[in-house]
């Protein structure tokens, strides 16, 4: 499987001078001068000068005129109702958090929406994970794609413990047989892994994996990695943060948790904005939230920056969790089945409508969603709802 390097840049002595272009004709004296086509790193550099709005106009319009819409296309995530409830997915600029309980899907669903948005053949995503290493979230994906979401094949389904004891075993005949198979021998070659990992391929140098430290993966490493790849891939590119409480914050030094946050939240958004890229980042829920019967934005650890900086916020529940009492005495057998089905609730949208609930069935066993949800029809309870 050929693999792309985007932070390897060659030796001066492999470079060689290009050969110089054929010299264009003049161009007529009526004809108006051409515009060059704006560097991005320039407009990165420029993001934070003075413009009037002619000028403004005059860059939308070159965009135009170039056919780069990219401004004006949002990258789906692949979630089905959410998308269309978010205008269509993710946008440029846009910092996008989601929060929960430990457990209840959050990397999942992250891990899954960025290997939507690295399918596309003209996108990449970034995905920083402070919890997992790079191979970790491959064997992930590996039983993301025994599944196939959306199509959703549970017979086909392969969990993590299948797919370790499938390789350990394949590596212990290999050498009974004085053979030397690689890792991805063993996968072409099983009739199990054969498919997912042929799925996986065709995203696989799209998708760009970092195991952040919270000790050195500072937000201005995130920042200088991230600039980089905006580079090598003409600005097609999403980041993914997991998650924003562990992002170091150094040399800056917070006073508490809080303040942290806010350096983290606003670092990110001024990411986005400056790089001109949708950022994805989880959010984890404080102690009081928790304990809480239904999880909130306000339950997030850290400031209230997070609710202000983010332009959307969704929240994850379990949907069992939070179904009111009515819900679960009419039909308690078809309640138990709800306990495998999450709620995400967009609670803050700045592109449209807020507190609107979809939910989505989760597959945990394969690390895998099932992207087809609905709007929820069942009355949900909310901590107001049922304080004593």
């Amino acid at each position: 499987m050929a693999t792309r390097r985007f932070f390897d840049d060659p030796q001066p002595e492999e470079r060689t001078p290009p050969p110089s272009p054929p010299a264009a004709p003049p161009a007529p004296p009526s004809s108006p001068p051409a515009r060059k086509a704006p560097n991005r790193r320039n407009n990165a550099a420029l993001a934070h000068m003075p413009r009037t709005l002619t000028q403004v106009l005059n860059e939308a319009n070159d965009m135009v005129l170039r056919g780069d819409l990219t401004e004006y296309v949002p990258v789906a995530t692949g979630f089905d109702p959410l998308d269309g409830l978010i205008g269509g997915g993710l946008r440029k600029t846009e910092l996008v958090l989601l929060g929960g309980a430990q457990g209840i899907g959050k990397t999942i669903a992250t891990l899954q929406i960025a290997r939507n948005v690295a399918s596309r053949p003209d996108h990449y995503a970034f995905y920083l994970s402070y919890e997992h290493t790079e191979a970790h979230l491959m064997n992930r994906l590996l039983c993301l794609e025994s599944i196939n979401p959306p199509e959703v094949d549970l017979n086909q389904g392969l969990r993590l413990k299948d797919l370790y004891d499938l390789i350990i075993a394949e590596r212990a005949k290999s050498t009974i047989r004085a053979e030397n198979m690689t890792l991805q021998s063993i996968l072409r070659d099983n009739p199990r892994t054969s498919m997912p990992l042929a799925r996986m391929s065709r995203y696989a140098d799209r998708l760009i994996l970092v195991k952040a430290s919270p000790a050195v993966t500072t937000l201005r490493a995130i920042r200088e990695m991230a600039s980089r790849l905006v580079d090598a891939t003409n600005g097609n590119l999403t980041v993914f943060v997991d998650y924003l409480q562990k992002v170091a914050t150094h040399p800056e030094r917070a006073a508490d948790e809080g303040e942290k946050v806010t350096i983290v939240v606003e670092g990110l958004k001024d990411i986005a904005l400056a790089l001109g890229v949708p950022v994805f980042a989880i959010v984890a829920a404080d102690r009081e939230g928790l304990r809480s019967n239904r999880i909130h934005l306000y339950h997030m650890r850290g400031s209230s920056a997070l609710d202000y900086e983010c332009d959307i916020a969704i929240m994850m529940n379990n949907k069992y969790s939070i179904l009111s009492k009515e819900a679960i005495s009419f039909n308690p057998y078809q309640a138990r089945q709800w306990r495998e089905w999450v709620v995400f609730t967009i609670e803050k949208n700045r592109a449209g409508r807020a507190m609107q609930d979809m939910e989505f069935h989760l597959h945990a066993p394969f690390f895998a969603f099932d992207p087809r949800g609905q709007r929820v029809q069942q009355q949900l309870i909310d901590d107001k709802l049922i304080e004593s």
